[in-house]
């Protein structure tokens, strides 16, 4: 089974984000985050954005997140976001509530890609298998998606707090 789409939508009356899950063998998932589940998985996502073989070789600090920032860059410009959520009757294999997320996992699989566990406190959730361009994008969503919420949460990638810091005329400069 592979991912089809995700939509990451605030839902203000539950004040939590709704992660819609969808795959190529028509089943969906639908999973709760709360404010305090973004403000664990987002460190998490920058830190394995960080963590790339690519960025992690640089010894400069403001060099690695540029690169962070070039991947971004260049993952959305492959990313499809034009194309609706497709509203088709599916399999829930998870039930029709959406679980709630309580527990965030990260590792790699044997390619070196993400594999994101989504899970609850008790039973089954999911594990997202997310190559970069995913990663990249499902950052976009909750970067989105966290902005037309009411939590006064800004979620920045390394290369946004490190733009500030290159403006700075105080700031120390480096030539190559």
């Amino acid at each position: 089974m592979r991912l089809h789409q995700l939509k990451l939508d605030f839902i203000p009356e539950q004040d939590r984000l709704l992660l819609r899950v969808s795959t190529d063998n028509q089943l969906e998932m639908r999973l709760w985050l709360t404010r305090r589940a973004l403000r664990l998985l987002w460190p998490q996502l920058v830190n394995i954005l960080r963590s790339s073989p690519e960025i992690a070789l640089q010894s400069n600090p403001q060099a690695r997140d540029a690169l962070v920032g070039i991947q971004h860059e260049r993952a959305l410009r492959q990313a499809n976001f034009a194309n609706p959520f497709e509203e088709v009757p599916r399999e829930l294999p998870l039930g029709p509530e959406p679980i709630l997320v309580a527990r965030i996992q990260t590792n790699k699989d044997e390619h070196g890609n993400l594999v994101l566990g989504l899970l609850p406190q008790d039973g089954q959730g999911i594990n997202l298998t997310l190559d970069n361009n995913l990663l990249h994008s499902l950052c976009k969503l909750l970067q989105n998606a966290a902005a037309k919420s009411d939590w006064d949460i800004v979620l920045e990638l390394p290369t946004l707090q490190a733009q500030s810091a290159i403006d700075d005329t105080a700031a120390p400069k480096t030539v190559n």
